[in-house]
């Protein structure tokens, strides 16, 4: 996961610059971090850190993800969903942990892992069973 003020250099397998545009989908095994302009979606099975340059519009899968630029996309990670005081997140997103900075902008719905309609529905299901059978 991301820690506040996390040096990522040199742990970044891939690297789309800030003089670049690129257009489609991204599939990594390793880091990836996005400083320029991507049209697609962008599949990692690791970590994602998309600069105060970066923007990205598209859907991003992945397990960790620190955002400073804006994503116009849907995001799904495993683990934690960062969004820094420069960021700007238009889409939905589908996390285990939500941070955002003060000044991020978030417009989207977001749905913590273990929070879906079911699990509260079990919840309040076993409350009754409980009433009942007291």
């Amino acid at each position: 996961m991301f820690k506040k003020n996390e040096d990522t250099i040199g742990k970044i397998d891939t690297l789309i610059g800030s003089n670049t545009k690129f257009s489609g989908k991204i599939e990594a095994k390793g880091a990836i971090r996005i400083d320029g302009e991507l049209d697609g979606d962008v599949i990692v099975e690791g970590n994602v850190t998309i600069g105060p340059e970066g923007k990205i519009i598209g859907n991003i899968t992945c397990s960790s993800i620190y955002i400073s630029g804006t994503v116009k996309g849907n995001i799904h990670c495993r683990e934690q969903l960062r969004l820094g005081n420069t960021a700007k997140l238009i889409g939905d997103a589908e996390v285990k942990t939500l941070i955002v900075d003060e000044n991020a902008i978030f417009d989207g719905k977001c749905k913590m892992e273990g929070t879906s309609d079911t699990t509260m529905n079990d919840r309040d299901t076993k409350k009754e069973n409980k009433k009942h059978n007291s």
